[in-house]
């Protein structure tokens, strides 16, 4: 077909014009579906805050509590981070002041401050006895700190039996040809109240008896007691003074309970005198304490000193540092402390895993060994090279906590805790002991407030005693308990308080029954939680004390139940575990 000039340039219009409109047409189809494609992904999008799980919101944005830029909820939840792990951005980790540490074996050398005292060599200490019975007539030992020689004439004593062997000595004299053995019989009297034959000799020759006799020192030393006075009289075989020689002194370092297993004989201890400053000493312990004193719950380790220049003086303090190696068969991994949450049942770190999806970390059980300065060995479960978090533990805990995820309270996972709820769970179960107790507030007379009096001073004496670890003063207090309990009145409590302080009386008496027969703090301490219970709410009900008190809690006692007391102060300090946990808990409730 042939096609004239004009037909080519209307087919070609025709075709240019085609072009356009298709793409006017599709184009804008296919640009307008990806727009609206895009919109639907953006607005089913769930924003949210690495460190504050909580947070969802369908834009992107800033958390509204720590101000982090938050992140798209599936790139964590559809990623191949474990789902029992807390996800945690590089930004997240500063922000939270997460750092951390890779697992390596120790030296296994635990450094142990000791103090300690220069004491008397107890093997040169030497008690200066009288040979003769008598008065003393003069005394040469004047003074405490005094040295004595070997020999020396300490004191005279005027001997009345003395006097008397001298005559029978004249007197066997004089007939010593007739009685041999007299003579022998009474000289070796003489000489066994130490009468020298020297002596003997010049009674005989002089024909008189001697009225004073000296006493001489038996060893050298300086004299650290005096024991008699000018005129005093004394009895053979009397102590006269102590004296001890002081060119050899023990340095006795005292040794917690906790730290015994770590020291032994044959150990070096290095070691500075506060009087010296700039100086240091070592030497070799030759001898601890086969006993523990009951009382400070401490032994003692004992270095010998040659001191022959009396350098050293008795009780000068001592500060010492030994260094102990665990033995070859344990474990050497060790971990910074700060990396480590103990909850008394359960020691716990968290795991840093970093993958191409992020960085997360995962709580894991530990079993710890001994404490290395500022390490914890760790016996089973981390491995050398692992990598966990040393600072900011607290705040991974607590994300993992929001999120339901395993953390240190829940180790199960589940259930968030919000806010500061220090055990609501065992919280709730201490207030259903309770709820069998009376609370409601009841009045009473001036008379009966004034008879809860010594039943409350006992009551803080037990709380303190416990607080302390003194079991013996605890036994003391809830003796004293049961017997104020036992004086109260209760015809001071009229009308409904008479049945309610009825109530109270019978529960703490079934609790301070067997008081006298506890044998252990443990076994006290669950006494005072059952007592601690009727107290509260007895100052619930009657409200006898003048001044404001506190319910505290602390969710670890009573197995990891929780357990309350009563305290006159705001402060916290933890009956339940004492020393070893004594911030443990908190304020619960005022009672005004």
């Amino acid at each position: 077909m042939i096609f004239d000039k004009k037909t080519k340039i209307t087919l070609g219009a025709t075709l240019i014009l085609g072009l356009i409109l298709g793409a006017l047409l599709f184009g804008g189809s296919s640009k307008e579906e990806e727009k609206n494609t895009k919109e639907t992904v953006i607005k089913d999008q769930i924003w949210t805050c690495s460190m504050h799980p909580q947070i969802r919101t369908n834009e992107p944005g800033a958390c509204p509590i720590c101000g982090m830029d938050l992140i798209p909820l599936e790139t964590s939840e559809n990623s191949d981070i474990d789902p029992n792990a807390i996800s945690m951005s590089e930004s997240a980790m500063i922000i939270a002041g997460v750092s951390t540490y890779k697992v390596g074996n120790s030296d296994g050398i635990k450094e142990i401050a000791l103090n300690g005292k220069v004491e008397v060599n107890e093997k040169g200490v030497y008690s200066q006895s009288s040979h003769i019975p008598g008065r003393i007539e003069k005394i040469l030992v004047t003074f405490t700190g005094e040295y004595v020689k070997k020999g020396q004439v300490v004191a005279y004593v005027y001997s009345p039996e003395l006097a008397s062997a001298q005559q029978e000595l004249l007197e066997a004299y004089s007939v010593k040809d007739i009685q041999p053995q007299l003579l022998e019989a009474v000289k070796q009297k003489l000489k066994n109240w130490k009468v020298s034959e020297t002596t003997i000799k010049k009674v005989i020759q002089s024909g008189k008896a001697q009225d004073k006799f000296a006493i001489t020192a038996d060893v050298s030393g300086y004299v650290v007691r005096k024991n008699v006075e000018l005129g005093d009289y004394v009895q053979r075989g009397q102590t006269l003074y102590e004296v001890a020689d002081l060119s050899k002194v023990w340095v006795l370092f005292e040794i917690y309970e906790t730290e015994i297993g770590w020291i032994k004989k044959g150990d070096k201890v290095n070691y500075t005198i506060a009087s010296f400053p700039g100086e240091s000493f070592s030497g070799i312990i030759s001898f601890i304490d086969p006993f523990i004193n009951p009382s400070t719950r401490i032994a003692k380790a004992r270095i010998e000193v040659n001191n022959s220049n009396l350098k050293l003086k008795p009780e000068m303090f001592v500060s010492g540092i030994i260094k102990s190696k665990m033995t070859a068969n344990k474990s050497s991994l060790s971990v910074p402390k700060s990396a480590v949450m103990w909850t008394g049942k359960r020691s716990i770190v968290y795991i840093k895993n970093e993958s191409e999806k992020g960085i997360s970390f995962k709580l894991r059980e530990v079993t710890l060994g001994p404490l290395l300065g500022s390490d914890y060995i760790i016996e089973e479960g981390l491995e050398a090279g692992e990598e966990i978090a040393i600072n900011g533990t607290f705040n991974i805990d607590a994300a993992a906590q929001l999120a339901g995820k395993p953390s240190m309270m829940n180790i199960e996972g589940g259930k968030v805790n919000t806010g500061h709820d220090h055990g609501s769970i065992q919280s709730n179960a201490v207030e259903e002991k309770q709820s069998s107790l009376q609370t409601k507030k009841t009045a009473i007379s001036t008379d009966a407030k004034a008879s809860l009096q010594p039943l409350y001073k006992d009551y803080f004496e037990l709380k303190d005693a416990l607080t302390k670890d003194d079991f013996n003063l605890a036994k003391n207090a809830i003796s004293k308990f049961e017997k104020s309990l036992n004086k109260i009145n209760m015809n001071l409590f009229k009308g409904d308080a008479h049945k309610i302080w009825m109530n109270y009386q019978s529960e703490l008496k079934n609790n301070t029954l067997h008081a006298a027969h506890i044998k252990d703090i443990k076994e006290m301490r669950k006494s005072f939680e059952s007592i601690s219970n009727v107290m509260i709410a007895m100052t619930k009900s009657f409200k006898p004390l003048k001044e404001s008190s506190y319910i505290q809690f602390c969710p670890m006692a009573n197995n990891d139940k929780g357990a309350n007391w009563l305290s006159k102060e705001n402060k916290v300090v933890n009956p339940y575990f004492g020393a070893s946990m004594s911030k443990c808990g908190e304020v619960k409730q005022t009672i005004k």
